[in-house]
């Protein structure tokens, strides 16, 4: 039986236009910072950047519109938020060239996507003001996608994570059964790479990708998981990195079927994984609460935070291949300062389209009521970004 968790708030980031990509920080007790997308369409070289801000620990939001006003119709950027233990937040992601107005980054028959280029930036005053987009050189052959953050580890390492995509080129050979990690010990001066997760399918691709660190230290990663040959999503795969990200455990399975993966730390060590389930009973954002080792996720607590009023646009299949048809994605979750928790994502629903919230009490997602589910990041020894 799923677990039910106790919902004290819902409501919209912002309301109206069609965005993706939301990501929320806890920039202090009460100021809470949003970044997200805003687009014409899915697959529409027009993603903006745009923030907003909440002053009252989430309940409600004031939007301050795009981050870089100046590169609309030159950058389509899809960028994800994240906040460093010296308090500095942090934008990763990538940005797509723009050749004509309306043109897409999308190439549906060889789900490719334009060549793009690795961007992080960076705001030191709570994400007023931020640095121009810096280039992270590709590692590899092939676009990149990345709608997951970037983790600054309690010993300084900057790690993201991504998954290699074919290009609109042909000629260009990629290798899409794994997710690949970039990391940096320069504040973002220099970059290697490895290989975060390793599909045992040769012919298996990966997107929305996550890291995070645990109490602990470890690093644990996840993905959305497909056949490329017949476009059938697999489980959900893990791997835990033992040493910063340097090496990964063999990839396993976590034993739960969604997609578009997102995780949080918690301060007794266990994670949080939030995850898109179109095909099942109660299709939504779904949440599990994990204890992982190497060889076993360690499920404990598991079930809907919210419940969507539709899965596609279409009412037809919910693979990876009919993406453009989705009616909701993309979760994110933030443990707040007082141990409730903030899931966010984007929604285009009969009651509302934009990037929608839910607040959930922390003594339910815990499982003692009461207990405080603090991010293990609020005690982490501060490093500078």
């Amino acid at each position: 039986m799923a677990d039910r968790f106790e919902v004290l708030d819902e409501g919209f980031v912002v309301r109206g236009p069609l965005a993706a990509c939301s990501r929320v920080v806890v920039v202090d007790e009460r100021e809470l910072v949003c970044t997200y997308v805003t687009r014409s369409g899915a697959g529409i070289a027009d993603y903006t950047v745009e923030l907003a801000r909440s002053v009252d620990g989430g309940r409600s939001w004031a939007p301050h519109g795009p981050v870089w006003p100046d590169l609309g119709g030159h950058a389509s950027m899809s960028m994800a938020l994240s906040r460093a233990p010296s308090g500095h937040l942090l934008l990763y992601g990538t940005s797509t060239p723009v050749g004509a107005p309306g043109e897409s980054w999308w190439d549906g028959d060889r789900q490719a996507l334009k060549q793009n280029d690795l961007v992080w930036a960076h705001s030191s005053d709570g994400g007023r003001r931020w640095t121009r987009p810096r280039v992270i050189p590709m590692p590899i052959p092939g676009s990149a996608e990345a709608p997951g953050p970037l983790t600054v580890t309690s010993r300084g390492r900057w790690i993201g994570v991504y998954a290699p995509y074919n290009t609109f080129d042909p000629a260009v050979v990629v290798d899409r059964s794994q997710i690949v990690a970039v990391f940096s010990d320069d504040h973002g001066r220099t970059w290697r790479h490895t290989s975060m997760l390793r599909f045992a399918d040769a012919n298996g691709g990966g997107a929305e990708s996550w890291v995070v660190e645990l109490a602990d230290g470890r690093l644990v990663g996840t993905c959305w998981s497909m056949s490329l040959v017949t476009g059938v999503d697999e489980p959900i795969p893990f791997g835990i990195s033992h040493d910063g990200g340097e090496t990964w455990s063999t990839t396993r399975s976590t034993g739960i079927a969604g997609q578009a993966t997102s995780l949080a730390p918690l301060a007794d060590g266990r994670l949080l994984l939030a995850y898109n389930q179109r095909a099942q009973p109660d299709p939504g954002v779904w949440l599990a609460v994990a204890s992982p080792t190497d060889d076993d996720f360690g499920v404990g607590r598991h079930g809907p935070a919210w419940v969507a009023e539709r899965a596609t646009h279409t009412d037809g299949d919910a693979g990876h291949d009919a993406w453009t048809d989705f009616a909701f994605g993309e979760p994110s979750i933030t443990v707040l300062s007082g141990g409730d928790v903030l899931v966010t994502l984007w929604s285009d629903q009969p009651s509302g389209r934009g990037i929608r919230f839910i607040r959930l009490a922390g003594g339910s997602v815990h499982g003692s009521p009461g207990a405080s589910v603090a991010s293990a990041t609020s005690s982490a020894n501060p490093a500078r970004p």
